[in-house]
């Protein structure tokens, strides 16, 4: 099966936003924006940021930087349902965040959680830098909001097929999503 991840260049997210010029320097200066700090969970020492600009009504852009992964590994990368990253396994963030009930699938094809987000793919450091666009959600109140709920990092694979998770076992970083 192809699979679609975060890859390992920054496709620009940031540095595209910090080069606009007159009139659509303002509209992305008033763009709404999140962030989340990625802390370890279960023993682990990944960590890491991620953040998210809103582009359109229903589109978010993540610029992803996550460090502490095994090397040259990939890992399932979903938003959660609750925004709670106090358990030391991550588990107080409850399930996907699925506020359409679809099923969990590949983010880039077909039906899918609103949270279900491509693959991280980490290199020879074991670090995961890149962006994507998120289709579906928002950063503006509403049920699709991404604000208030956990971003996790889990140990394996998502196979985008076993329901409800893609089975990618246990979660090694949780950070909340945070307006700002």
């Amino acid at each position: 099966m192809k699979q679609f991840a975060i890859g390992l260049a920054v496709i620009g997210l940031m540095a595209g936003c910090a080069s606009n010029t007159g009139s659509t320097a303002k509209a992305a200066d008033s763009a709404m924006a999140a962030s989340a700090v990625l802390a370890p969970k279960s023993g682990s020492t990944v960590q890491g940021s991620v953040k998210l600009v809103q582009q359109g009504d229903n589109r978010v852009a993540m610029a992803v930087d996550i460090s502490g992964l095994p090397a040259n590994g990939m890992f399932g990368f979903h938003v959660h349902e609750k925004g709670d990253c106090s358990s030391a396994d991550g588990m107080s963030a409850g399930g996907h965040f699925n506020p359409t009930g679809q099923q969990h699938g590949n983010p880039v094809s077909g039906p899918h959680h609103a949270g279900d987000i491509p693959m991280l793919q980490s290199d020879a450091n074991g670090k995961a830098v890149g962006s994507i666009t998120l289709s579906g959600v928002t950063l503006t109140p509403g049920p699709t909001s991404l604000v208030g709920h956990a971003l996790i990092v889990h140990a394996g694979k998502d196979d985008y097929v076993t329901q409800p998770t893609g089975n990618s076992g246990g979660r090694i970083a949780c950070g909340v999503i945070v307006a700002n």
